[in-house]
This record gives structure tokens, C-alpha cells and sequence, in this order.
């Protein structure tokens, strides 16, 4: 008995170890916001948002190997239709709101994938490249898409509930997001290792060789990017809503670069390295922004070449990595 207490008390550090990162998440995420200063908590839902963006643009990129540059489109598209619906339309209900634009979102996704996947590899970039600028000289020329006095749309509030008494703050809408990337990041997760994921995965790796097998590689892919649409949709209503305005560069290669930068940077293929990379890239965007605007290309040009040059698989993997071999040496898991 008094062996048996020995042991177990032996393995409650090992535990602590297994667990001391969701432990540290869970505080950085759940607990700190509230103590901090509004503009951190706008920031760390800005990098929230970023995180639904990146983890839909690695469904079509790290599992399925379409390199696509314009998944902004999707993500302005969104933007865009919610700021219609508030500014010309009067609607302002989270329901019809986030409803619509996941829609719109859709509609765009399915028609430029029938368009682009006629043709793969960096031609299939330079197509999605091609129809994203399109719709961003749209945004620009389409007098309807802008407000008084400026190019896009402003003065959108925060969504309405529909819930009696109800008032948002920062902290509540932050809540609001983080459940929402819960749930998208549950939903992706269950996909990618649902069969239908380990298709997209074979497709990625040998297309001829799934087709010898009888997929139709087509349908999985146009299935993802449309998939990858939606859930970019689900981000880019979440930004018109944090901003109270979209503009034609959420729509433009801005966004698209970035984030391609947030996906490899983290660690493409992963999920949880695009949420890693947006915690590093959108702080560094922001007070890059604050210090020397004119340098942020520069910046971010910087980090993504030491990123290819000294963890080519994404800074996400090695902290997993590491964080696995010190589990590993207390013994908790074993490799």
C-alpha cells in the first residue's frame, strides 16, 4: 500500500508536465484577457480571428496541396456582406449576419473552385491569384461596396444578439470569438482525421496515384476548397464585426500573403501551427505597425526567410517537438 502511494505520487509531477501547456494556454486565453488593457484584448482577438483564417487556409494548403492565393476572397467576401446588410440594410443580427456571409463565402469558394481547378500547381495560384484581384477591383470600383467618403464600408456595430440586455465589451466579444475558433478548430480536427481528411492527405502527396486507387481527386479537392471557404467566411465576419469596417485590402493579396506567412510560419499541415504562427505574426504586425510602419514588408519579409532557413516545418512543430521531449523524459509519454 504505502509503495503503491510512493508511486503514485512519483507520477503527479510527470502529469503536471503532460498538462503544464494547455495549463499555460488556458491562462494566457481564458483568465488574462479580462486583466488586461483594452487594446491587448483587441489584439489577442484580432490574433483569434487570424487563427480561424489560417487553420481554413491549411485545410486547402497543408492537407490537400492547393496553392491557392485567393482565399482572401472568401474571407473579404464575408466582410463585405456584412457590411452591406448593416450599412444599406439596416440588418444587424448576428444570426442573419454571420448566416449570410458564410454563404456568400460558400458562393464565391464553390465558383472559383469550379473555375481554378481546371488547371494544378502554380497554375492553379496564379488563377486563384487572378479571380481574387478581380474581386478586389470590384471592391474598389462598385461604388455600392463603399460608404460616405471613403473606399469600403464603415461605422458597422457589433452584431446583435438577440438576447434581452445584452451589451457587448471587448471581453465578451473576445469570449465570443475564442468559442467560436473552439469550435471551428473541433470541426477541422475531426475532419482532417475522419477518412475523408486521409484522402485529402493522399491526394496532397500522389494524385495520380489516388486515382489508380478510384477517388475522384477532383471532387475531394473542390469538396476542401470550398470547405476551406467557409470556414474563411466564418473569419472574415469576425474581423468586419472587430473593426466596424472592411476595406478592399481584406479582400486583396494583403491578406492572402499574410496568411501564407501565419500558416508556414506555424507549421503547414498541423492546425495547431497556424494558430502558433498568428500568436507570433499579429503581435509582430501590430507593434511593427506602432514603432516603424513603413518597415512592417521588410519585418515579416524577415521573419519568414529565418523562418525557412532555421525551422523549415514551421516554429510550431518544434515547440511541439520539444515540448514532447520533455514529457518524454519524465516518462509520461512514451514516443
Amino acid at each position: 500500500m504505502q509503495a503503491a502511494s510512493v508511486k503514485l505520487l512519483g507520477q503527479q509531477p510527470r502529469q503536471v508536465m503532460r498538462f503544464a501547456p494547455y495549463i499555460l494556454i488556458g491562462i494566457i486565453f481564458i483568465v488574462m484577457p479580462p486583466l488586461m488593457p483594452v487594446y491587448v484584448q483587441s489584439l489577442m482577438t484580432k490574433i483569434l480571428i487570424f487563427a480561424i483564417f489560417a487553420i481554413s487556409l491549411d485545410l486547402a494548403i497543408g492537407y490537400t496541396g492547393l496553392l491557392t492565393l485567393g482565399h482572401s476572397a472568401c474571407f473579404g467576401a464575408a466582410a463585405y456582406t456584412v457590411g452591406v446588410l448593416a450599412y444599406h440594410y439596416q440588418v444587424n443580427s448576428l444570426w442573419v449576419g454571420m448566416s449570410l456571409a458564410i454563404l456568400i463565402a460558400v458562393a464565391v469558394a464553390a465558383i472559383f473552385g469550379v473555375i481554378a481547378l481546371r488547371v494544378t500547381g502554380f497554375y492553379f495560384l496564379f488563377v486563384t491569384f487572378a479571380l481574387a484581384q478581380l474581386l478586389y477591383s470590384i471592391t474598389w470600383k462598385w461604388t455600392w461596396l463603399s460608404s460616405a467618403g471613403i473606399e469600403g464600408i464603415a461605422g458597422i456595430m457589433r452584431p446583435d444578439t438577440g438576447v434581452p440586455g445584452f451589451t457587448w465589451t471587448f471581453a465578451s466579444y473576445y469570449y465570443f470569438v475564442l468559442t467560436v475558433l473552439a469550435i471551428c478548430y473541433f470541426l477541422l480536427n475531426r475532419l482532417v482525421n475522419s477518412p475523408f481528411g486521409y484522402a485529402l492527405r493522399g491526394i496532397r502527396d500522389s494524385e495520380p496515384r489516388m486515382r489508380v486507387l478510384g477517388y475522384n481527386t477532383w471532387f475531394y479537392q473542390y469538396l476542401s476548397f470550398v470547405i476551406a471557404g467557409l470556414f474563411s467566411g466564418v473569419a472574415g465576419a469576425l474581423l468586419a464585426y472587430h473593426n466596424g469596417i472592411v476595406t478592399p485590402e481584406n479582400v486583396g493579396i494583403t491578406v492572402a500573403a499574410l496568411g501564407w506567412f501565419i500558416v508556414v510560419l506555424g507549421g503547414q499541415g498541423t492546425l495547431y501551427g497556424p494558430v502558433i504562427g498568428a500568436a507570433i505574426i499579429i503581435p509582430l504586425e501590430f507593434f511593427a505597425g506602432v514603432l516603424t510602419p513603413q518597415r512592417w514588408p521588410l519585418i515579416l519579409g524577415s521573419a519568414f526567410v529565418l523562418s525557412i532557413m532555421f525551422a523549415r516545418q514551421g516554429v510550431g512543430v518544434y515547440i511541439y517537438r520539444a515540448w514532447r521531449k520533455v514529457v518524454n523524459r519524465y516518462g509520461s509519454i512514451k514516443s
